[in-house]
């Protein structure tokens, strides 16, 4: 990387740049920096002439990577990445020294104030020149207390993403770990280098300010800052966004045409309208609360009764979070529940109360690319009507129509609801009354209350999850004036987790390194502890999707009457067992009940195995049948066990993938190019003389990502097997049971009827339940080797849900819902295609469809980091997704049959949005 600057430069300041790169090229766990190349005559710096025009040049080595430059949006990992590499860098200059950095600079934020005012004489725009004004003179009020306790060092002061070169982690997503210019190293505030790093982020951050969190506590976490540099941070933040705009402005002043400032202008803009934007009390507690430093409690120690007519311990608690007892069959989406229910617990119990600090389900927004504004910062109270209200301590009362606000020393009361003849403005005594609640005719009333630390602030009554620590620092809990049960616990899913990994076994995976702690559901929705709505775009185990209510009362009544195992003769065994009968191909009579697919698969190979007197089986490769002995032996899929291909028993014998998209032969009509594979490992066993037992394979390719087989292939697959007295298994458990669409069995779209078939997943909505479906003569085969039991398969409760799922789904039309919806989706998909060269093929029919990705169209290089990354990304836009194939470059799309239009649209968006902003 050859680099030229003006001979004005001084020389000594770039010595000083080359100074630090080697210094930090000789730390041992320093970031990757660009190596300094000296000329030929040994010589750093050299001074060039051209055009009669001074020049020096050096020459440093290219950094490999990949920028952060011009991305939207950046995963949490990459601004956590920055932040951390922000402090390594600050931490191995610590020990620099050099005469060059001891100069003046513009963007130096010791000097932000002075600099600003500079620039703003020359902005001839009046409302941006008083817009930038008024930011920096806030800023330097706040920075004025603060500025003498915070450490001087040598500090890179431009590590942003346009300075950063990165590497993709395991999940895909770009970790920064180089920097790759140092044209602004100085001796300047340590805190203040952070603040140049997390200023540049906020342009990724769509609007919201909190999303520099993550960098700050990786910083933190690496060079811990001190806690008034903790505080300094959030307005040298607004320091630095206020220089950038100002510089830009002032440059568009001078010269209107120059491109390079306006290429930057729109992110400087979205910098300054951020940090100019968010309550500067609230980001100082959240950046303090982020890094382990809190704000000191609200002293309410000698405050009197707010209601004094109310005994504080009588008053109920209602629990409105995602887990409330009181909430079913999404009745949370009822306009005014929480009062509802409020209400009701009132005039049971006389006086009842919201909880502060509870994530409130029923403003959980399904459908929403963002969190929701759930967090409450304040509590309602239902009590008697004529209650009176006291003032806890003494203040001036400010009133706007019901609204009042008791401003005290040092804290606010908010509070709503009640009936005052009050003036605004009154001086008000501790122990005085404000005013009583309740209207006349009314038994009971209502009474909002709510804390705050700023007086002239009108908080929100909500926050989000992410903005929670730093409003409730502001707003505090009002407990002190109602009770302790009045303020709800604070869900801690790393905590659960790190109970789950120490207690559950490690090869029981979980989804997302990071998962939200998922505890109620609802058709195509999952809820988080933080009321946060995902739509489930993966869990094919729920087809009717989640707490159907018909489904949650048959399964009641049931288990009220009876369940135990098979071997007792009741009704719902016999009934169950002719409904999967009648719903197969004539001629397959005979229905085996278990617990799971896996348990179904081996049971079908066991079948084989009894009914033939053979051993081997034939399997496809990158196939999926299950976890047991036999269903584990015939799954060759890499993705699901590395070892696959070298660890196969020798009765099994994989026959190469009949992938349509990606295999050796494409399209649609290459049956014959893939069966002389199967014929050649059926001709060898022939040789040998061992025989065949059988063939098992999904009629779709599954965990392929519901590729379509080539037409006729498994028609001529089965009559070569059978003609040498083996059967045929088709697995179903995946893509079965009407999730097509066009058809209820995978088979039915080859034109064949196999021997076995075996299902689970769906046909129990996510209740233990499978079952293998098959021909007298071969399912009495088995009696030759004893008779079979499975304790739960077939059990009444079982049986009850196997019975329901079905009547549900025709009740519901769900396999039409499927069709209808899934070809919605899929030509949803499919015009994405168009913009977005990632997108090799999209997959399947009905609600089993993939999305694969790949680096080139030609080539079908897969694209397995970009799609770990895109399914993170996806998270964070609401909507759970996870990848799958041997490459885990596929989208798994098997969401609940219930699945809505606007819900399929909504993934589109998502996936559009991913894709278009970057993950």
């Amino acid at each position: 990387m050859l680099k030229i600057c003006h001979a004005e430069y001084e020389l000594i300041e770039l010595e000083a740049q080359n100074a630090a790169i080697r210094h930090l090229l000789a730390k041992p766990d320093a970031p990757r920096v660009p190596e300094v190349v000296p000329s030929l005559n040994g010589r750093d710096i050299l001074t060039i002439t051209v055009r009669e025009q001074d020049y020096l040049v050096r020459l440093l080595g290219f950094l490999p990577g990949r920028t952060l430059t011009q991305r939207k949006h950046l995963p949490q990992a990459a601004a956590a990445g920055l932040g951390a590499l922000s402090a390594r860098l600050a931490r191995d200059l610590a020990d620099f020294e050099h005469p060059g950095l001891h100069r003046h600079l513009q963007w130096d934020l010791r000097r932000a104030g002075p600099v600003a005012v500079q620039l703003l004489s020359a902005i001839t725009d009046h409302e941006a020149r008083d817009r930038i004004a008024k930011a920096m003179v806030a800023a330097v009020k706040r920075l004025q207390p603060l500025a003498a306790g915070l450490r001087v060092q040598p500090v890179h002061h431009d590590v942003t993403d346009d300075n950063v070169v990165s590497h993709p982690d395991a999940h895909g997503q770009q970790v920064p770990d180089g920097v790759i210019d140092f044209g602004d190293i100085i001796q300047g505030w340590l805190v203040g280098d952070l603040a140049v790093t997390c200023a540049s982020l906020l342009h990724h951050a769509d609007g919201n300010p909190f999303y520099i969190l993550p960098a700050i506590k990786a910083y933190h976490a690496v060079y811990p800052l001190q806690e008034v540099e903790a505080k300094a941070l959030w307005p040298l933040i607004v320091a630095r966004a206020v220089i950038l705009a100002a510089s830009s402005e002032q440059q568009l002043a001078i010269d209107p045409d120059n491109e390079y400032v306006r290429g930057n202008l729109d992110f400087e803009r979205q910098i300054f309208d951020v940090a100019t934007g968010a309550q500067p009390d609230v980001m100082e507690a959240a950046i303090l609360r982020t890094i382990g430093f809190d704000v000191a409690p609200l002293a309410t120690e000698g405050w009197s009764a707010l209601l004094p007519d109310i005994d504080r311990q009588q008053i109920a608690a209602i629990d409105l979070s995602v887990t409330g007892p009181d909430f079913v069959d999404a009745n949370w989406q009822k306009p005014d529940m929480d009062w509802r229910l409020l209400a009701q617990t009132a005039i049971a119990s006389g006086t009842a109360a919201t909880r502060y600090g509870e994530f409130r389900l029923s403003l959980a927004t399904p459908l929403s690319m963002a969190p929701p504004e759930n967090f409450a910062l304040h509590n309602d109270v239902c009590l008697p009507s004529g209650s009176t209200v006291a003032a806890p301590f003494p203040g001036l009362l400010q009133r706007q129509g019901q609204h009042f606000v008791l401003v005290g020393e040092g804290v606010s009361l908010h509070l709503d609801g009640l009936d005052s003849a009050l003036e605004d403005g009154a001086a008000i005594e501790q122990g005085a009354t404000i005013g009583t609640i309740g209207s006349e005719g009314s038994a009971i009333g209502g009474l909002r209350i709510q804390l705050c630390r700023v007086p002239s602030l009108v908080p929100p009554l909500f926050a989000t999850a992410d903005q929670a620590d730093g409003w409730s620092a502001i707003c505090p809990s009002p407990i002190a004036l109602l009770s302790a049960s009045c303020e709800a616990p604070r869900p801690d899913a790393s905590a659960l987790l790190s109970l789950r990994n120490a207690r559950f076994a490690k090869p029981q995976k979980h989804y997302y390194e990071t998962p939200p702690q998922i505890e109620r559901g609802w058709r195509e929705f999952l809820f988080d502890m933080h009321g946060r709505c995902y739509l489930d775009m993966v869990n094919n185990v729920t087809t009717l999707g989640h707490a159907h209510p018909r489904l949650t009362t048959a399964i009641a009544h049931q288990w009220s009457l009876l369940n135990t195992n098979s071997r007792f003769h009741y009704s719902a065994v016999a009934e169950f067992s002719e409904r999967l009968a009648t719903l197969a191909p004539e001629g397959l009579d005979c229905v085996f009940l278990v617990n799971s697919g896996s348990e179904a698969n081996d049971l079908a190979i066991r079948l084989a195995w009894a009914h033939t007197g053979k051993k081997n089986m034939l399997c496809l490769l990158e196939a999926y049948h299950g976890w047991t002995v036999a269903s584990d032996a015939v799954s060759t899929s890499i993705a699901d066990n590395p070892q696959a291909l070298t660890t196969r028993p020798d009765w099994v014998h994989p026959v190469i993938s009949p992938n349509t998209y990606r295999g050796p032969f494409r399209g649609p009509d290459s049956a014959s190019d893939y069966l002389v594979d199967l014929t050649e490992k059926l001709q060898s066993i022939d040789e040998k003389g061992d025989g065949v037992a059988g063939f098992i394979a999904e009629p779709v390719y599954g965990n392929a990502g519901g590729i379509a087989l080539p037409h006729g292939y498994l028609a001529r697959a089965y009559d070569a097997v059978r003609q040498r007295g083996g059967l045929c298994i088709a697995d179903e458990v995946q893509v079965g049971y009407g999730r097509l669409g066009e058809h209820f069995w995978g088979f039915e779209s080859q034109d064949v009827v196999p021997d076995i078939v075996t299902i689970a997943k769906g046909m129990g909505n996510g209740h233990p339940l499978g079952a293998v479906i098959t021909r007298r003569e071969i399912a009495e085969s088995l009696e030759r080797e004893g008779y079979f039991f499975s304790s739960a398969g077939g059990s009444p409760v079982s049986c009850v849900v196997g019975l329901t799922v079905l009547d549900i789904l025709r009740d519901e039309k769900l396999q039409e819902n499927a069709s209808v919806v899934g070809d919605r989706l899929k030509a949803g998909l499919i015009e994405l295609m168009d913009r977005f060269p990632l997108i090799g093929a999209v997959h399947g029919t009905g609600l089993y469809l993939g999305v694969e990705f790949v680096r080139d169209r030609e080539a079908l290089t897969p694209a397995t980091e970009e799609t770990a990354a895109i399914c993170e990304r996806l998270l964070d836009l609401g909507v759970i997704m996870q990848p799958t194939g041997d490459h885990l470059n596929v989208l798994k799309i098997k969401p609940p049959l219930c699945l809505a239009p606007e819900s399929a649209d909504f993934f589109v968006r998502a996936l559009e949005k991913a894709l278009q902003d970057g993950f």
